[in-house]
């Protein structure tokens, strides 16, 4: 059997590389493959991350080991990033990434445009948490979509079942408070967006709920070691471990960690998971906990009482000279250790690795528990601020600068390609494809004897995967149904040395060629802006959460009513829908964003219900929505949570039949403008007030209620409400356009959305008012309409 046949029987250990020493440290403990990011188009962007030169030379050292480099370029991209993102697709394209992750449809499109080389992997921050949102990924051309991590074992496995493409999931590292891609709390405090890859963590932070103190947001790290075996058995072709901004140590420890157990037969099974547990300790994180994958509704995901920060706690700064911190170690401490610093304050905490450590005025390599020790910091920290050790220099020892010279040795990048033999008569036939490239070859082979071996998969594998001095390396080989014949190793050395030869001959050229004429192509095509036209006419769409505030329809302005498809709507809806005869159209129908798997016939049959009663019109908040409302006779439009930050993005929703789109509730005027003037038939909304849900969660908060906001320490207020099962976390802060409705206009805006669902009733008025004269309403946050988003 041939390894790379076996090593595909087991779902792939899939590892953060956030820095070269981290790439070497997954390589070194047994990652099948990495993830890591780019300067630009990160969602960690706080990672060291890499060129695109350093990216060609990882690619190639992980492939001469038969290992894979998945690229991330899972942020949002902005309208005037877009060339820039061309030319770096046709880069990742050139140097044969094995694949990309992405959050912005943008980049999907693009690439299967373009750059179709390039395998499509959806990032979690798509929010992809049934089915049907894997069915629509498929269609889209996607080979792996990532799982949103609320979802438990039993509907991971169902997912996988109905499932072509092959699904991934996070089983180890920190956890994010909110569903992923559903986070605005970073970019409301001061623009800078998670899901740009430039979140400051207020998550992290302490907060007072009716003067009792706690990180009420902060949740306890992911671990499902215990649940490898039900992973595998539920179909996870991949198994990610969280971590771009960790250590190398904290990659070694856990990559070794699910390693063994990965490979542990099933007799030594819970051997191997106690020895696994060991190795996590080394890591240092914070309380472990299972998440969503053991229980649907689980307790121990976040302790308020437990501080934000992770890593073992070893004390509190007692004195600072100069840049020397001291305090009292609860744990030893060695050279090459790294801690983390918490500010009391709600900033988030550093993170920096020993290099020197005193006791006193001597300098010493380690020391015991219960010591005064100082080192130098470098960072300016506080007296009281708490220390934590984060991992151990015991875990991986090579230095930053060994790990530079290891990569400047490694050859340019190769082509990866992928074989597929058959034996029709006395002929072999070769099929190989190369960045979208495809050759067929035959070669007579004469009169055979049959073979010992049936490994005859085995028997090629180990011949084709001899590329030499080609520019060319074989990433994959099938040969189902090949007979087991005996081929003369001279004659299978030939065919492969003229197969290598015929590709290069023929495909380089061509790539080349391509490339160039692709780029171009991509580049022509960005879409251009056209005369700005100043709307006279606006239409006016009033967000409400109940069928019973329909009277709205009759105040004069406005001209649309969003209503949530709910079971308190479903069930009012025959009354309702008579007295909204002949006003079907003015009724647009919002479906949740999220819908669990279980969920999903009891919205298909809501949706017929309402379509059944006269109504026709849908707004779309995930892509499962789609295919949901596939085959009935309506009219769908897409909410700020289906992303519209660029015109890519814009017409891949256009392509999937909307008609129109409500840009993106982060974006900026400069942003918002370039998109308004977009020359494309797609309508346009903008959301002008409403309640920012800066947090939705499936996660409970324990011990508060809805009864008292809850207060960050400069007095900022959330409110923290549950319905439906998820957790939504609001400023009481509302975001407000009000006073830019003119300025909108002037860019071209003729839909705008005012949303008062959780607003009381008695403050309607006064915001339709300010809405209807462009005036400010006090109190309100402009978000990043004019400070930007980062």
């Amino acid at each position: 059997m041939s390894p790379i046949v076996t090593e595909r029987k087991k779902p792939e250990l899939l590892s953060p590389a956030g820095s070269l020493e981290s790439f070497f440290a997954a390589m070194e403990k047994g990652a099948d493959a990495v993830y890591a990011g780019l300067k630009e188009f990160s969602a960690r962007a706080k990672a060291k991350n890499f060129t695109l030169y350093e990216m060609e030379r990882l690619t190639a050292y992980a492939h001469s080991l038969s290992r894979r480099v998945y690229v991330t370029l899972n942020t949002l991209v902005k309208e005037q990033e877009l060339p820039q993102l061309v030319e770096t697709l046709a880069d990742l394209e050139a140097m044969g990434t094995d694949g990309v992750i992405l959050q912005d449809l943008a980049v999907a499109r693009l690439i299967r445009r373009h750059f179709p080389g390039i395998p499509l992997h959806a990032s979690t921050q798509m929010t992809i948490h049934n089915s049907l949102g894997v069915r629509q990924l498929e269609e889209l051309g996607f080979q792996r979509v990532v799982l949103a991590r609320e979802l438990h074992i039993d509907e991971i496995a169902t997912i996988a079942k109905q499932s072509t493409a092959e699904i991934e999931c996070f089983i180890h590292g920190a956890l994010c408070f909110s569903i992923s891609g559903q986070c605005y709390f970073s970019s409301f405090l001061g623009g800078h967006s998670g899901n740009r890859g430039r979140c400051a963590q207020p998550c992290r932070r302490q907060y007072t709920y009716r003067g009792k103190e706690g990180y009420y947001f902060s949740t306890n790290d992911f671990s499902s070691i215990d649940m490898l075996p039900q992973l595998v058995e539920a179909g996870v072709a991949s198994l990610k471990i969280e971590g771009r901004m960790k250590s190398a140590e904290y990659v070694a420890s856990v990559i070794g960690a699910y390693r063994l157990v990965l490979d542990a037969p099933p007799h030594r099974r819970d051997e191997a998971i106690a020895g696994a547990k060991e190795l996590l300790k080394l890591s240092f994180g914070r309380v472990p906990t299972k998440g969503f994958l053991a229980s649907h509704q689980p307790t121990d995901i976040a302790t308020p009482s437990l501080k934000g920060a992770t890593g073992r706690f070893l004390g509190e700064i007692r004195a600072i000279q100069g840049d020397r911190i001291s305090f009292e170690t609860r744990d030893r401490l060695h050279v090459g250790d790294r801690i983390r610093v918490q500010p009391k304050s709600d900033m988030a905490g550093r993170a920096f690795t020993i290099k020197e450590l005193y006791t006193g005025r001597q300098q010493v390599k380690n020391v015991r528990e219960k010591t005064v020790v100082s080192t130098v910091s470098p960072f300016p920290f506080k007296i009281g601020d708490t220390v934590f050790k984060v991992s151990s220099e015991t875990a991986f020892t090579m230095s930053e600068s060994a790990c530079r010279k290891r990569l400047e040795g490694v050859k340019g990048g190769k082509f990866p390609c992928d074989l597929n033999l058959a034996l029709d008569g006395d002929v072999m036939r070769i099929t190989g494809r190369v960045a979208g490239c495809e050759i067929v070859e035959e070669y007579p082979l004469g009169v055979l004897e049959p073979a010992r071996t049936s490994d005859m998969a085995g028997v090629l594998q180990a011949q084709f995967s001899r590329s030499g001095d080609t520019p060319f390396e074989l990433r994959s080989l099938s040969a189902v149904g090949f007979p087991a014949v005996l081929i003369p190793p001279a004659r299978l050395k030939d065919i492969r040395r003229q197969f290598y030869q015929s590709l290069a001959d023929r495909v380089l050229p061509d790539l080349q060629k391509r490339r160039g004429a692709a780029k171009r192509g991509a580049l022509a095509e960005l879409v251009r802006p056209r005369p700005t036209r100043n709307s006279r006419r606006s239409e006016l769409i009033l967000r409400l959460e109940h069928l019973r505030d329909y009277h709205l329809l009759h105040r004069e302005g406005v001209d649309v009513i969003g209503l949530p498809v709910s079971r308190a709507n479903l069930h009012q809806l025959p009354l309702f829908a008579r007295k909204l005869r002949g006003r079907e159209e003015q009724v647009l129908w919002r479906l949740p964003f999220i819908i669990f798997e279980a969920d999903l016939p009891f919205y298909r049959q809501g949706a017929e219900q309402i379509v059944a009663a006269g109504f026709r019109r849908f707004e779309a908040a995930n892509l499962s929505h789609f295919p949901l409302l596939k085959g009935l006779d309506v009219e769908v439009s897409t909410d700020y949570r289906l992303f519209s930050l660029n015109s890519q993005a814009l017409q891949s929703w256009q392509e999937l039949g909307a008609v129109a789109a409500t840009l993106y509730i982060e974006d900026d005027g400069e942003n918002m403008a370039a998109l308004l003037a977009a020359d494309l038939p797609i309508g346009r909304r903008v959301l002008v007030y409403g309640g920012v849900p800066a947090i939705t969660s499936k996660i409970a908060i324990r011990s508060v209620k809805n009864d008292a906001p809850v207060l960050s320490d400069r007095g900022d207020g959330y409110e923290v409400t549950v319905k439906d099962g998820l957790t939504v976390i609001t400023p009481t802060r509302r975001f407000s356009l009000t006073r830019f409705r003119g300025r909108l206009q002037e860019m071209g805006c003729s839909s705008f959305i005012v949303d008062l669902s959780g607003v009381p009733p008695d403050q309607w008025p006064s915001v339709l008012e300010a809405f209807g004269r462009g005036q400010e309403i006090a109190g309100t946050s402009e978000f990043n309409f004019t400070m930007g988003l980062v």
